[in-house]
């Protein structure tokens, strides 16, 4: 939901299942309208009109296992170095997911695609319930192409994954070469995922080098932010140079994801169970800004646990709108 008017998420009260609407009345409620709020909260009252920052975010321990038994008071959560009141909180394993697979098919990335594809398969085996989440999948080489719209059908999903692939030679010869990862991030985020609201995640499989697109890496993080998403990378490469390595890497710690490189050590399939226990696991924090906002512009957030040796994984800023 991120910053919300909750005036628009009232509205959606009603429409939602029952789990969801618990979700949403607890940034909705008016005056007087009390509800238990999840994880032992106390009650939480909001007025029309007010604004919630909502950070959906992953803790783990110094071992890198996630952290589940968190309460609201073991956070400590910052806007521009002022400290704020949580006032939601909540565990959001069960809440409804929307998802994007974002598939590099240059040709850098042909001899792994299979490989990519597979793992895809199963990870929407494992995480998608059809009856909360919703997929779609987009690759990229010299252009952006949507291979599935936003659906809850696993069927749609695996025949859509089969057409993900790089171009032929004759398409090579007649338009030529490129990887526009950003223009594809770009793209997911205001054109799909900014119409979404909950929590939210793309998936990048990329070697992490662009070639040719229109928008710059700054662009795309910010529209990933904008659109309050996570970005979860996965590096595919040979290479030594660290340049793509960066570029996935930024992707990810800026906008609250993470970033994994497969390796002998580390299988494409792992990688995938990693992404799927992060999103199982997240904490959702909520407050309400100690700062009007007099025009739209990013705002920094630091959020921390309390407790030593835990490391708190979510966005950095957010897009506060006038």
């Amino acid at each position: 939901m991120g910053v919300a008017d909750v005036d628009y998420v009232h509205r959606q009260v009603r429409r939602a299942n029952p789990t969801r609407r618990r979700f949403l009345a607890a940034a909705a409620t008016l005056v007087s309208a009390h509800l238990p709020a999840p994880g032992g909260q106390e009650d939480v009252t909001f007025t029309a009109g007010v604004k919630v920052v909502t950070v959906f975010a992953t803790v783990m321990n110094r071992s890198g296992q996630i952290v589940r038994d968190l309460t609201k008071d073991d956070f400590l959560i910052s806007e521009n170095g002022r400290p704020q009141e949580i006032r939601y909180f909540s565990r959001e394993s069960d809440l409804p997911l929307t998802l994007g697979l974002l598939v590099d098919t240059s040709m850098s990335q042909q001899r792994v695609l299979n490989a990519e594809r597979g793992a895809c398969y199963r990870f929407l085996d494992r995480i998608l319930r059809e009856t909360l989440d919703k997929v779609f999948i987009l690759q990229f080489d010299r252009i952006v192409q949507i291979k599935q719209g936003l659906t809850a059908s696993r069927q749609a999903l695996d025949e859509a994954l089969a057409y993900v692939d790089t171009p032929t030679r004759r398409e090579l010869r007649a338009e030529g070469g490129g990887t526009v990862l950003y223009d594809a991030v770009e793209t997911a985020a205001k054109d799909i995922l900014k119409k979404q609201s909950g929590r939210k995640a793309l998936i990048v499989l990329s070697d992490g080098v662009d070639y040719g697109s229109d928008v710059t890496l700054q662009a795309a993080v910010e529209a990933a932010q904008r659109a309050e998403t996570l970005v979860y990378s996965i590096l595919f490469t040979d290479s030594v140079d660290s340049y793509g390595r960066r570029v996935l890497q930024r992707l990810s710690k800026e906008t609250g994801g993470g970033f994994f490189e497969v390796s002998k050590k580390l299988g494409i399939e792992r990688v995938f169970d990693v992404i799927q226990e992060e999103l199982r696991g997240q904490y959702s924090l909520g407050y309400v800004s100690d700062e009007p906002v007099r025009i739209s512009e990013f705002r920094k957030i630091q959020l921390t646990a309390k407790q030593k040796g835990l490391l708190v994984q979510g966005r950095e800023r957010y897009w506060a709108q006038r």
